[in-house]
């Protein structure tokens, strides 16, 4: 393969502001306020995919959002790789906390990223890394040397659990049929220490509902003699972990996989510093489940998070009240072995068995997924470290992630195809929160290596 530094160079300037006109529509799938914007989006790629060579593109409707399917078909005894992304975007509150706004993207240079970095809501997760992929197709087709085939499948509902794709990838089998999925929607250790995720964990999402009295009541006259469900939502919550951060709900652990000494002396070698790590969060200490470290307990650890909490009043000045209702939103991250769903029927029990009388409790399950491992001795897995070492002169290191995208499992089940885990991200990118962003740096290395993967990947297929 021709070296794809020259081709990068010569359209660096509009491979950035093509990404940068993405980010600037703010495709947010859970907020139906912003639905012509997601659609908008979805159209946009599917542009982006017949520039980069697709011959054939489409929009596939369904129940939800659009799913934007393309695909090029060199020769139907070559290997085919099947490319997965999402052009929707997390909400951006709290809005107060971006240095810019959310959708107008600013390149601004920072300590890790020194060339500069794009920040903007999606820039990282997933539009940048997706785009990647868009622009890697273009590289090829412009150059004559995609190896093999491929297929476009870019979501627009991965932040609200991906409804409308389950469905999608049950009912198109034979045309989402492949030999390999590549999803850069990751992220690896550092820019000089390349690593590709092997594993994700699982997620169930609830809410919860906390009901009293059947008005607001004045704190005065009736404060202490009925119970507050926001006191009682937060003694629940706060029940729901011991003294050692273990989950107190019955039966959480009991499919947790337990991996070997060896296993985690492994995952020690990892580079990290826990000073640096602390300092990047401006915090003097970490905290989570006794025995484990760090990077044991957002990748191998199953965690139980809440996400919001309100009720009552909480706009400005005093307001003396007993809200009638509290709220709050939880998480929990799972790790392979535990069902999702088995893990909301857990959580649901638990919660309702340990609320006080003069309350009642609503438990809504809003989503969740399966916990993936893939195995580093398969030729996918290969063809991806060899990719890397193309580019980046070193062996990238097989390293566990705390996120999930629960359409992964699906993915093995249903397409009976492994899924390669290529992301170019920084943990500091700040991702779901205030001030995402995506080195330009980043961005680049991501379109360089790509093309070595399917040059790697077709070669060992034959």
């Amino acid at each position: 393969m021709k070296n794809v530094l020259p081709y990068i160079n010569e359209h660096k300037d509009r491979f950035l502001n093509e990404l940068i006109e993405l980010l600037k529509i703010p495709s947010i799938s859970a907020d139906s306020a912003y639905k012509e914007n997601v659609l908008e989006t979805a159209k946009k790629i599917k542009s982006s995919l017949e520039n980069a060579g697709c011959d054939h593109v489409e929009i596939c409707h369904t129940e939800g959002y659009p799913i934007v399917y393309g695909e090029k078909t060199i020769d139907a005894d070559l290997p085919t790789v099947l490319v997965y992304g999402h052009y929707d975007v997390q909400p951006p509150d709290p809005m107060e906390l971006w240095d810019s706004p959310p959708f107008e993207p600013k390149i601004k240079k920072t300590e890790l990223h020194p060339d500069g970095a794009i920040f903007a809501r999606g820039s990282c997760d997933d539009k940048g890394q997706m785009f990647m992929h868009v622009k890697a197709m273009e590289f090829m087709t412009a150059t004559d040397q995609l190896p093999c085939n491929v297929k476009f499948m870019i979501e627009g509902e991965e932040e609200i659990g991906s409804k409308s794709l389950s469905d999608f990838v049950k009912e198109n089998q034979e045309k989402l049929k492949n030999d390999v999925i590549l999803i850069s929607d990751t992220g690896m250790i550092a820019n000089d220490v390349p690593s590709i995720t092997t594993g994700l964990r699982g997620l169930s999402y609830v809410e919860v509902e906390i009901t009293g009295p059947n008005r607001d009541l004045h704190s005065g006259l009736y404060g202490g003699a009925v119970a507050n469900p926001i006191n009682i939502l937060a003694k629940m919550i706060a029940s729901l972990h011991d003294e050692n951060n273990h989950i107190t709900i019955p039966g959480f652990y009991d499919n947790v996989e337990e991996l070997s000494n060896e296993e985690r002396a492994e995952m020690a070698k990892a580079p990290f510093s826990i000073e640096e790590y602390k300092k990047s969060l401006d915090i003097d200490a970490v905290y989570g489940e006794d025995g484990f470290s760090t990077n044991e307990r957002n990748s191998i650890r199953p965690t139980l998070d809440v996400n919001g909490i309100w009720g009552g009043y909480t706009g400005e000045g005093a307001k003396t009240v007993i809200a009638s209702k509290a709220y709050a939103k939880i998480s929990m991250r799972l790790v392979p072995h535990q069902d999702w769903t088995e893990i909301t029927e857990l959580f649901s029990k638990h919660f309702k068995s340990i609320a006080p009388k003069g309350v009642t409790v609503k438990v809504t399950p809003h989503h969740g997924g399966q916990g993936y491992v893939t195995p580093i001795d398969n030729k996918g897995y290969r063809a991806a470290s060899k990719a890397y070492e193309q580019t980046f002169g070193k062996t990238p290191i097989p390293q566990r992630s705390g996120g999930s995208i629960p359409i992964v499992a699906l993915f093995e089940e249903e397409l009976k195809s492994k899924t390669i885990l290529m992301g170019f991200g920084l943990d500091s990118d700040a991702i779901h929160s205030p001030n995402e962003h995506f080195g330009i740096w980043n961005y680049l290395k991501g379109i360089e290596t790509i093309p070595w993967f399917y040059k790697y990947f077709t070669e060992m297929s034959q």
